[in-house]
């Protein structure tokens, strides 16, 4: 499955990009050259600076466009594999009738393939990190295809103890719950020489109990590590939040110790000013995922006033079986427009979303002194895209940041970066996934998907 020794020099250049640094001032360099040294971002220079630097190998990037890659703030490999199944759905009864069923149906072997269905595909996308979200058995199957897959990711094991209309397969106890999680935590965080770290996932607030969120807020905090859940997604499941708790969802995960600097709430849609007030002063992070949003008619979440509020908010594609792909440009022209009809033309301007995009999900990560940006001394996370194409052009005058966000798609990009590796290289003489195998991966996904269905009885 993995392609051994591809792609792993000490010293590359990209030279002549049109290098859109995201860095503090947005800095957009006509013509630079990025040298990188043992998977670190070693110089960003223009190139009439001088000379350009000697290298192991260079790509020249003429013509191209060179920008940090995407973050996606909140994804589940695990149900890549069930795209399609549960389409025009609201999401009670897409968890109830489909998703949980299939995820309570999955094998090792169809965790495996679905997270490397997903990583392939968003790495073609120009996707190099991910707070992912894995299902309840079979977890380490996904970390290791995280692992192969040469994504950086931030991941853990989902967790739930209780819930109406959960299977059973789906429900276990919050002492077995918290058991496995460590173990995997010990295992896996900080593999892949700091590349995958580990999360607590608790689904969200109707499926655990009291007492189990409690624990994961006090052993995360112990540990420093990521919570990672979900939070007022759809108006009935808030409705059940405050019948079983008495108060709104952010004000519930607050009163139980999970909202805090190192906590990545996805969605935050149906939220009130006393649940941004606390989003706000706790530090907690947003992850906002509009296609998903729209699809499941769930709502739109009041991103520009969370970010008028300081609230750091990231960008997300949620599950494929819900949002049917992973696309991060998708997910970008539509948090750029969706503000606007009520907000005014200027709500989401192109900039704040590639920032969202970029170092929003950085800090989402915890890992902005990382990745998020092309600056000297962070790791070499970069996307090449081909914008000379009739749906980009013309170019000139037009800001590159709007081009990106704007009319930039997926099928552009044609070089995927981490940490100096290239995991993905696209064109005509390109060689495509450079760590999976993508005709293995999709013959054994529709094998898979087969499998699955029939075991939740279903079809597919």
């Amino acid at each position: 499955m993995v392609f051994e020794g591809v792609y792993v020099v000490p010293i590359t250049l990209i030279r002549n990009a049109l290098v859109v640094t995201m860095d503090p001032s947005q800095r957009v360099i006509e013509e630079g050259n990025i040298l990188i040294e043992d998977g670190k971002i070693a110089s960003v220079q223009p190139a009439r600076s001088g000379p350009a630097p000697q290298a192991d190998k260079v790509i020249d990037a003429s013509g191209l466009i060179a920008m940090p890659g995407l973050v996606q703030t909140h994804v589940h490999l695990c149900q890549v594999l069930f795209r399609g199944l549960s389409d025009d759905m609201e999401l009670l009864d897409w968890l109830r009738l489909r998703t949980w069923p299939l995820e309570a149906a999955h094998d090792e072997e169809s965790v495996y393939y679905s997270a490397l269905l997903g990583t392939g595909e968003m790495l073609k996308a120009g996707v190099t990190s991910i707070i992912d979200m894995q299902t309840v058995h079979h977890a380490e199957a996904g970390f290791r295809a995280i692992e192969e897959s040469g994504i950086r990711a931030v991941t853990g094991k989902v967790m739930m103890d209780v819930g109406d209309g959960v299977p059973e397969r789906l429900v276990e106890s919050a002492a077995r719950s918290i058991e496995e999680s460590l173990e995997l935590a010990d295992k896996w965080d900080g593999a892949a020489g700091g590349r995958i770290r580990y999360a607590f996932t608790p689904r969200f607030a109707l499926s655990c109990s009291d007492s189990l969120l409690r624990e994961v807020g006090r052993i995360a905090r112990e540990r420093g590590a990521i919570i990672h859940t979900h939070c007022a997604e759809n108006r009935d499941e808030v409705q059940l939040v405050i019948e079983s708790t008495g108060v709104r969802n952010a004000v519930y995960l607050h009163q139980v110790g999970l909202l805090g600097p190192t906590t990545v709430l996805a969605h935050c849609i149906h939220i009130d000013e006393e649940e941004m007030a606390l989003l706000a002063d706790t530090g907690t992070h947003v992850a906002h995922c509009p296609a998903t949003n729209l699809k499941l008619a769930s709502g739109i979440a009041p991103v520009p006033e969370m970010l008028e509020r300081g609230i750091n908010v990231g960008l997300g594609s949620d599950g494929a079986g819900a949002n049917n792909n992973l696309d991060p440009f998708i997910d970008m022209r539509f948090a750029a427009l969706i503000h606007k009809p009520r907000l005014g033309p200027t709500a989401m301007p192109a900039a704040k979303v590639l920032e969202m995009a970029t170092m929003g999900g950085a800090r989402a990560m915890g890992q902005a002194h990382l990745i998020g940006s092309i600056e000297e001394g962070k790791l070499a996370d970069i996307v090449l895209l081909d914008l000379n194409k009739p749906h980009a052009w013309p170019s000139a005058g037009v800001d590159p940041v709007s081009r990106i966000v704007y009319s930039a798609k997926s099928s552009d990009v044609v070089m995927t970066m981490v940490g100096g590796k290239v995991l993905y290289e696209g064109g005509r003489d390109g060689r495509g996934l450079t760590h999976i195998d993508e005709e293995e991966v999709l013959a054994s996904c529709t094998a898979a998907i087969h499998r699955v269905a029939r075991r939740a009885g279903l079809t597919a």
